[in-house]
């Protein structure tokens, strides 16, 4: 038995979205499942499953060296003062 996720996608949207898991034997079931289960209801128009086993997943030690670096959003704020300093200082 496998588990797969379903993402699913509507016309017009820019991304997919996890619908959840599935499990079957084989492919062919795990499709024929996902649509009766997700798409009975017309929710997406496209459809993307993958083989949990496939699926790569970076650990916390991995994504550690990231995560003190906030996101910062540079609107030019900084940029724009410290030229106007630099000619100011002219």
């Amino acid at each position: 038995m496998h588990t797969y996720e379903v993402f699913l996608k509507k016309d017009g949207q820019e991304e997919y979205r996890h619908a959840g898991s599935i499990d079957a034997p084989d492919d062919e079931l795990a499709l024929l499942l996902a649509r009766e289960n997700y798409l009975r209801r017309a929710e997406g128009d496209l459809l993307w499953m993958v083989d949990r086993a496939h699926l790569l997943i970076g650990d916390r030690d991995f994504v550690a060296p990231n995560s003190d670096k906030p996101h910062r959003d540079n609107d030019g704020r900084l940029v724009a003062a410290h030229r106007k300093s630099q000619r100011e200082a002219q």
